[in-house]
């Protein structure tokens, strides 16, 4: 098999670090690996700022794959990550192979990530902001939020998850294409156990026409709690040709 080009980005309160165990175990298979820490987060949190949206993050992205001179990318976007790779999409699709959403959000033109969210659940998160923050970030919830229970693995988030800005969450994304721009997409549903907010989601992608579905047997930080196995599946998403 010829090497396959991968651009992983995290979700929400993560950073680069999430995908460590994944990008070892691609690179070991003689894969290309780019791991981007979007702005404010990770070791990037240095960098936060109020105004941060989705269409910076997809920039962040977007900029690693021009400086790298990639081609024929297999982006995969995990969780709130599905907003920049569909940005990217819309705007670059010509640099893309393949989309590939990991429990990921799905946002259609002007739709937000709190528009896809429970009303409660997003009050909770914005008076969490301002208690915290003064409504610059969402505080990070407990690691078992992201179905992590391995002590070692609770530990390890606990140290590396980083508030999240919160207008990201409000800002509403803005496509001037379909979906995916053309570009092939896969969507890998983790279930076991389900991410509860992403429930709508995932029976929303089922209905769809042009998606491939995958259920996966992790919870929803599958690049931490099964990290081989979902290595081994996103290679082989990538590879199979039959449903391009």
């Amino acid at each position: 098999m010829d090497p396959l080009v991968f651009v992983l980005v995290h979700g929400a309160w993560h950073g680069s670090w999430c995908w460590r165990r994944v990008a070892e175990a691609l690179r070991a298979a003689r894969h290309l690996v780019f791991t981007p820490t979007l702005t404010g987060l990770g070791e990037r949190r240095h960098l936060m700022r109020s105004g941060l949206t989705i269409e910076d993050f997809a920039t962040d992205v977007a900029n690693v794959i021009a400086a790298e001179e990639l081609e024929q990318v297999i982006l995969v976007g995990h969780s709130f990550g599905g907003g920049p790779i569909s940005l990217i999409a819309d705007r670059h699709p010509e640099t893309l192979q393949h989309l590939i959403y990991l429990d990921a959000v799905i946002l259609e033109n002007g739709q937000s990530a709190f528009s896809k969210l429970d009303p409660d659940i997003v009050a909770r998160r914005i008076a969490l902001a301002q208690e915290t923050s003064g409504g610059l970030t969402m505080p990070v919830p407990p690691p078992e939020a992201f179905g992590v229970t391995a002590p070692q693995d609770v530990a390890w988030l606990r140290r590396r998850l980083s508030p999240h800005p919160l207008n990201s969450y409000r800002e509403p994304i803005r496509l001037n294409h379909p979906l995916g721009n053309g570009v092939r997409k896969t969507y890998i549903a983790c279930a076991a156990p389900a991410y509860a907010p992403l429930a709508s989601t995932h029976e929303w992608v089922r209905r769809q026409p042009g998606w491939d579905y995958l259920e996966f047997s992790s919870g929803h930080d599958a690049m931490v709690i099964s990290p081989d196995a979902l290595s081994e599946l996103l290679v082989r998403c990538a590879s199979d040709k039959s449903r391009a």
